[in-house]
């Protein structure tokens, strides 16, 4: 015991520990910053793309006779394409609302519409396989063949719905974001309409500011300018935004920006009401977690906290009474 302490003790071996720590903390200190993604590059980059898709379009709709077509920088796999026409994927794995939910997950574009159809069409058969291949491996532990069939089948159920929730996982993640952000985004929008910026001109400032705070707030509003320097009605941009965020809030600010395009109302008062609503659900959200963590924390204390509780008030007493016998 006494070397361990005096070894633990030497000098030198506290500074070398020490000097290991500091060179350490210096290695990650200058490496970290190298190996962080700029992710507000990755989305204004798509963002870029996006526009490009909407100014092709348009162009496409002027041309009538479609002599001049427009080409999409981003396409999908010719391969991709082929088997899912093939297969007729958007008949069979499709829904009225999948490309709708696409886009509130940040997915645009028929690369992504192809993507998560050959996932839908890929997962049940890869799952499928590997549960069989698990069964003969095992020689089906011994079930009957009615808990084989019936775990087959489970894999394939399972298999069909993991795209859908890992899309809608991605959906909350994003809609979480963008409603954190968004009170601040509209107070910000609010200035700029005030100080007399055109919307189009206050759209982009916000997505230009905002990104800090959230980044698929500030992708969403930087196509939202690009629709409406696009698209020939100003209320369809709107409804597109309300449509890819799916957040309430934002719904009732495109709803004002529509009735205010419509009968040329003022936006400052409209904008100002709505921020503060904005700020006053967030507060209410805040004040909702935190009345619920009481419940949440009485399990916890009772598990972990009360049994070391009473072993530290009751240890002494016990000793004392087992001394006396």
């Amino acid at each position: 015991m006494s070397a361990l302490v005096d070894t633990i003790t030497n000098p030198s071996l506290i500074a070398s520990v020490l000097t290991a720590v500091a060179v350490s903390a210096t290695i990650v200190t200058i490496g970290l910053p190298l190996l962080e993604r700029n992710e507000m590059k990755d989305r204004m980059n798509a963002v870029a793309l996006e526009r490009e898709r909407i100014r092709a379009r348009e162009r496409e709709r002027l041309n009538q006779q479609g002599k001049q077509k427009a080409q999409l920088r981003s396409t999908p796999g010719a391969r991709a394409k082929q088997i899912v026409e093939q297969f007729n994927l958007k008949k069979w794995l499709d829904s009225e609302t999948a490309a709708e939910r696409l886009m509130k997950a940040g997915l645009r574009g028929p690369k992504a519409e192809t993507g998560f159809l050959l996932g839908r069409l890929i997962a049940p058969i890869g799952l499928v396989l590997f549960v069989i291949l698990y069964l003969l491996v095992n020689k089906g532990f011994g079930w009957p063949i009615g808990a084989r069939v019936g775990a087959v089948i489970l894999a394939a159920y399972l298999g069909l719905k993991l795209p859908e929730v890992y899309l809608s996982n991605l959906t909350s993640k994003r809609q979480a974001s963008m409603r954190r952000a968004f009170p601040d985004a509209l107070d910000l929008l609010l200035i700029c309409v005030e100080s007399g910026m055109s919307i189009e001109h206050a759209f982009r400032k916000v997505s230009t500011e905002i990104g800090v705070s959230s980044v698929p707030l500030a992708e969403e509003l930087a196509l939202t300018t690009a629709e409406l320097s696009y698209l020939p009605e100003r209320r369809q941009a709107y409804d597109n935004l309300a449509k890819r965020t799916g957040v309430e809030s934002i719904k009732s600010v495109a709803t004002v920006l529509i009735q205010a395009e419509r009968y040329g109302t003022p936006l400052g008062q409209a904008l100002r009401v709505l921020a503060q609503e904005s700020r006053d659900q967030r507060m209410t959200a805040a004040e909702k977690k935190a009345a619920a963590l009481p419940p949440k924390l009485t399990v916890p204390m009772i598990v972990f906290f009360m049994p070391a509780l009473f072993i530290v008030i009751l240890t002494p007493a016990l000793i004392q009474i087992f001394k006396w016998k």
